[in-house]
C-alpha cells in the first residue's frame, strides 16, 4: 500500500517520463525510416509502376487460405509475385499498343470457357448468354454468399476476378498473335534445316582423352582462375548473397525416454479398458498415440511385419510391445469376420439438396428424396424390374452398366454403402442413406470370402522428456556462451558438434539445406548491421535450436575466384591438358597417333549436325562440325574437344535426299519458332524490365 501511495504522489512525473519515452521512440523511427513513405507502401516498382504492398499482401493471404497449410507464406508470395510481375510487364505493352479486349471478343472468350456448363445451356443444349447474365446478376444480388457453378462454389468477387483473368488471357493472345505475325521462315531455311538433319558423314578418329593425364600433373594458379573468369564474365555474374555455417541442437529422445515410453505402453496394456473389447475404441482414442481403425483387415493387406505375428492370433490375444518408427506398440485382435474380397451390386441413387456432388438440377429435399427411394424399393419388392427404374437414378455412369458396380473391400466407397454391400448376402435389397443421397442397393455377388480381423493398436510415441529438452537447452546455451569469445569451429570440434556450411543464400530464399523452411535465418543474415562472424540462436519448429554464424557477405557482381574455381578449375585443366597433349604429338596420321598414344582408331557413322554426338566419345559439336567441313578422304589437324584431343578422317559423306518442295520443312521450323517465342517473349520483356523489388522488406 505504501508503494501505491508513492506512485500516486509521483503520477505527474511518471506521465511525463512515459510521454518523453514515446516521443523519443517516434523520433527514432522517423530518423531511421525517413518517416515512412513509398518504401513502406510499395512492394515493388516495375517500369515506373508501383505494386501496392496492401494489395499484394491481400492476394498472398487469399492464396494461402485457398491452398491451405501445404504452402508456406514465402511460396504463396512467390506465386503472387510471378503473377503480378507478369501482369505489370505485359500491361505496359498493352497500353503502348492501345490493346484492349472489346465486347465481342469478351463474349467469345466467355463462350469458349463456359459453353460446357449446364447452367448456361438452353433446352437445345446450346450456350445461352441470357442464362449467363441471369447467373451473374444472381451472384451480385447474393454477394458475398456463393452460388454453385457445377459442383464448385463461386462468389461474385471470384467471378469478377475470373473475368479479369479471361480478359488478360485474351489480351495476351492478341499481343502474341501480333508478334507471331512477324515470325517467318523461308523455303531456303526449310532446305537448310532438312540438310542439317539429313546430311550424314562417317569418320575414323583417334581420341586422346583428357583423363589420360592425372589432374595432379596440371598446375592451376589463382591467376589462371582469375583470367578464366574474366574471359567468361557472363557465367560468373551473381546476385547478392550470404554464406553461413551452423550447428544444430536437436531435441531427440534419450535412451531413458525410449524406455519410459515402452514401460508406459506396458502399464496401459494392463488397464481394464484394454481388455474390454466392447468399449476398446474409446480406451484407444483416449490413451493411444495411434487412432483406432474401425475396419476389418484381410491377411494380404496386413503390414508385412505383423502378418505372421498377429493374423494367427485369436480374438482377445495380443502381440508386443514392438517398436515401429518412433512408437512402442501392443496390438490386440478385437474381432474377426468372414468377408468377401469383392462384391458386385447395383443401385439407384436419389440425391437431395446439399448432398455431395448434387448439381443445380437437384431440387428434392431430404424427405422427398427418401420418399422417392422408398417408393422405388417398394416397387421392386412388388415385382418391378430393377433395370426399368434406372432412369430415376442420378448415377448415369453406373446406369450404362445396368446400375452395376463392382468393387473390393478397400475401395473408397461411402462407408454405409460398403457396409451394406459386404454385410448382406446376395439377393439382399434395401434403402441406404449416404452423403450422396439415398441409394436403393441390391447385392448381386460376393467373391472369395475369407477370414478378416479387426485390431486395436495401443501405441505410445517416444518423445523427448522435459529433462531431455532442458539438457538440449543447456548444451545450446553453453555453446553460445563459449563462441562469444572463441572460434566457432574450434569450440564445435571440441564438443564433436557437426558444423554445416551453406553458401549463396539469396535475400528471398526460404529453405536452408538440412533445416528446411527457415526464413528467419535468411532475414537475419541480410539485416543491416549483421557482420561476418556474428552469430545468433534460432528456435526450430520441430524442437531444438540452431546457432548460425554469418561467414561471408557476397555482393552483387562477379563471383569470387575461390567460388568460381568449382566450375572454372575443370575447364582450365582441360585447356592445359589439351596443350600438353598437343605438345607431345608429332605424328600426322591416325594410325601413328594411335600407336604413339596407346589409343585405338575408332569409327563413327551417320553423324549429323543436329545431334553432334560421336559414338564412343560423347557430345562433341566442334569435332562433328569439323568433319562436315572436310572432303571425303581428308584428315583434320588436332581438334580440342569436350572430352579430349581428336584427329579425324572423313571416310564417307552422304548428302540429304532432295525434296520436291521444302515448304513442309519450313512449316515445321516455323512451328518450332512460334513455340519457342511463346516462352522467350515474356522472358525477354522481363529481362529488359526495370524492376525495383522490395519484397525482402516485408517477407
Amino acid at each position: 500500500m505504501a508503494i501505491l501511495g508513492k506512485i500516486r504522489q509521483r503520477s505527474l512525473v511518471l506521465i511525463i517520463v512515459i510521454a518523453m519515452a514515446l516521443f523519443s521512440f517516434v523520433l527514432a523511427d522517423l530518423f531511421r525510416g525517413g518517416g515512412g513513405g513509398k518504401a513502406e507502401t510499395t512492394v515493388a516498382t516495375v517500369n515506373g509502376k508501383d505494386i501496392s504492398r496492401e494489395d499484394f499482401m491481400r492476394k498472398v493471404e487469399n492464396l494461402q487460405r485457398q491452398l491451405g497449410p501445404s504452402v508456406s507464406s514465402t511460396q504463396a508470395m512467390n506465386r503472387i509475385w510471378d503473377q503480378e510481375l507478369r501482369k505489370a510487364i505485359l500491361e505496359e505493352q498493352y497500353e503502348e499498343l492501345n490493346l484492349t479486349v472489346e465486347r465481342e471478343q469478351m463474349r467469345e472468350l466467355i463462350r469458349q470457357n463456359l459453353s460446357n456448363f449446364e447452367e448456361f445451356k438452353n433446352d437445345a443444349g446450346l450456350f445461352d448468354e441470357a442464362k449467363l447474365n441471369e447467373f451473374i446478376a444472381n451472384l451480385r444480388d447474393i454477394a458475398p454468399e456463393p452460388a454453385f457453378l457445377g459442383t464448385s462454389p463461386i462468389t461474385y468477387e471470384s467471378w469478377t476476378n475470373f473475368e479479369k483473368d479471361m480478359a488478360a488471357g485474351g489480351q495476351y493472345q492478341t499481343y502474341f498473335n501480333m508478334v507471331k505475325a512477324g515470325l517467318t521462315t523461308t523455303i531456303y531455311e526449310g532446305e537448310m534445316d532438312h540438310k542439317l538433319e539429313n546430311d550424314k558423314v562417317d569418320v575414323k578418329y583417334v581420341q586422346i582423352p583428357y583423363s589420360s593425364i592425372a589432374d595432379s600433373l596440371v598446375e592451376v594458379t589463382k591467376n589462371d582462375i582469375a583470367e578464366y573468369v574474366n574471359r567468361n564474365l557472363s557465367q560468373y555474374k551473381v546476385e547478392e548473397s550470404r554464406d553461413i555455417y551452423y550447428v544444430e541442437f536437436k531435441e531427440e529422445p534419450s535412451e531413458k525416454d525410449d524406455e519410459d515410453a515402452k514401460n508406459k505402453v506396458l502399464e496401459l496394456s494392463q488397464d481394464a479398458g484394454f481388455s474390454d473389447l466392447d468399449n476398446i475404441q474409446a480406451f484407444i482414442n483416449s490413451n493411444s498415440d495411434l487412432p483406432y481403425n474401425d475396419r476389418f483387415l484381410f491377411k494380404d493387406k496386413m503390414p508385412l511385419n505383423l502378418v505372421d505375428s498377429v493374423f494367427q492370433l485369436n480374438v482377445g490375444e495380443t502381440y508386443g510391445p514392438y517398436k515401429q518408427d518412433a512408437l512402442h506398440i501392443i496390438t490386440k485382435v478385437v474381432a474377426e469376420k468372414q468377408l468377401a474380397d469383392s462384391v458386385k451390386v447395383r443401385h439407384i441413387l436419389i440425391p437431395h439438396l446439399g448432398a455431395t456432388r448434387a448439381d443445380a438440377s437437384v431440387t428434392k429435399t431430404v424427405e422427398e428424396a427418401q420418399a422417392t427411394a422408398d417408393s422405388i424399393f417398394s416397387a421392386i419388392k412388388s415385382g418391378t424390374k430393377f433395370t426399368d427404374l434406372l432412369e430415376l437414378s442420378s448415377d448415369k455412369v453406373s446406369n450404362e452398366k445396368d446400375g452395376e458396380i463392382e468393387f473390393n473391400y478397400d475401395a473408397g466407397m461411402a462407408p454405409e454403402f460398403k457396409e451394406f454391400s459386404f454385410d448382406n448376402k446376395p439377393g439382399a435389397i434395401d434403402v441406404v442413406q449416404t452423403g450422396f443421397g439415398f441409394h436403393v442397393i441390391e447385392v448381386l455377388e460376393q467373391n472369395d470370402p475369407q477370414r478378416t480381423i479387426k485390431i486395436a493398436n495401443l501405441g505410445i510415441e517416444v518423445e523427448p522428456s522435459e529433462e531431455t529438452v532442458d539438457e538440449v537447452f543447456n548444451k545450446t546455451s553453453k555453446f553460445e556462451i563459449a563462441i562469444a569469445n572463441r572460434d566457432f569451429q574450434e569450440v564445435a570440434e571440441e564438443n564433436e558438434y557437426v558444423v554445416k556450411p551453406v553458401s549463396s543464400i539469396k535475400v528471398l530464399d526460404e529453405n536452408i539445406p538440412g533445416l528446411g523452411q527457415q526464413r528467419s535465418i535468411v532475414r537475419w543474415a541480410f539485416e543491416d548491421g549483421v557482420n561476418v562472424g556474428d552469430f545468433r540462436r534460432f528456435n526450430l519448429p520441430s524442437g531444438g535450436y540452431v546457432i548460425a554464424v554469418l561467414s561471408a557477405i557476397n555482393k552483387e557482381g562477379v563471383m569470387s575466384n575461390e567460388k568460381a574455381s568449382v566450375t572454372a578449375l575443370p575447364e582450365i585443366r582441360k585447356e592445359k591438358k589439351a596443350k600438353m597433349i598437343r605438345e607431345k604429338i608429332t605424328a600426322n596420321t591416325l594410325d601413328e597417333i594411335a600407336a604413339n598414344q596407346v589409343q585405338a582408331v575408332r569409327t563413327a557413322v551417320s553423324l549429323n549436325m543436329k545431334n553432334p554426338t560421336l559414338s564412343g566419345a560423347g557430345r562433341e559439336p566442334i569435332v562433328v562440325g569439323t568433319a562436315f567441313g572436310l572432303d571425303e578422304g581428308e584428315t583434320s589437324g588436332l581438334i580440342d574437344g569436350n572430352n579430349g584431343v581428336y584427329m579425324i578422317q572423313v571416310t564417307k559423306k552422304t548428302a540429304a535426299a532432295e525434296l520436291p518442295n521444302y515448304q513442309a520443312a519450313a512449316n515445321r521450323l516455323l512451328t518450332s519458332k512460334v513455340s519457342a517465342a511463346n516462352t522467350a517473349l515474356y522472358n525477354a520483356l522481363k529481362d529488359a524490365a526495370d524492376v525495383e523489388d522490395n519484397r525482402s522488406s516485408f517477407y
